[in-house]
């Protein structure tokens, strides 16, 4: 090996141990404050929304239990059904003893009373949904950090939205997302760390 060969072979080694350094003190330092920061600003807020079950929601409703938070909405033609879904093979999971809170809150209060988001949860062990007026479910999206949008369409309008499943620890405070159809090992482990506190 030449000496200019050498050299950069030494320089491509510094290289790499420079970023395996950065990735260990993002893991073990900025991550971990970001993830705080981040569980101080998800879910607080001044909504007060109605549940199928005749309670109101607010920040509070939150502690207690462990929950999963989801936005979505009955017109949703595929990533609902399939999040609402995936929750259910998760509480399968969990067990009876062990299963968390679900909240179905709906992006599109227009449309979903209390009474048809009722039926539309009804099948998921555990689940509420969420609903109120458009200005309080408006105050819970921002609150939530969530996307939500009305989009047009020739025979009316759907929702665009976030499809993230929110954890939330038993103190009400955000613990982790579980991203739209992420593996369902990876969910039930995320789950199962949120409960253990």
């Amino acid at each position: 090996m030449t000496f200019q060969r050498k050299h950069y072979a030494i320089l491509g080694l510094w290289v790499v141990a420079l970023i395996a350094l950065g990735l260990f003190v993002w893991a073990r330092f900025a991550q971990p404050g970001y993830q705080n920061a981040m569980a101080d600003v998800i879910g607080p807020g001044d909504y007060e929304l109605v549940t199928t079950s005749g309670e109101s929601f607010t920040q509070d409703s939150l502690k207690g239990r462990p929950s999963a938070v989801f936005f979505g909405f009955t017109h949703c033609p595929d990533v609902c059904p399939t999040s609402l879904g995936d929750i259910a093979t998760w509480q399968e999971e969990l067990g009876a003893d062990n299963q968390i809170r679900v909240f179905f809150i709906t992006v599109d209060p227009e449309r979903d009373t209390v009474e048809n988001l009722k039926d539309y949860v009804g099948w998921v062990p555990d689940a509420v949904g969420v609903s109120g007026s458009p200005e309080e479910v408006e105050k819970a999206v921002k609150a939530f950090k969530i996307y939500a949008r009305k989009v047009p369409q020739d025979d009316g309008y759907t929702m665009d939205h976030s499809s993230n499943v929110l954890l939330f620890d038993a103190n009400g405070r955000f613990f982790e997302p579980v991203g739209y159809q992420e593996s369902f090992d990876r969910a039930v482990a995320k789950i199962r760390r949120m409960q253990r506190g």
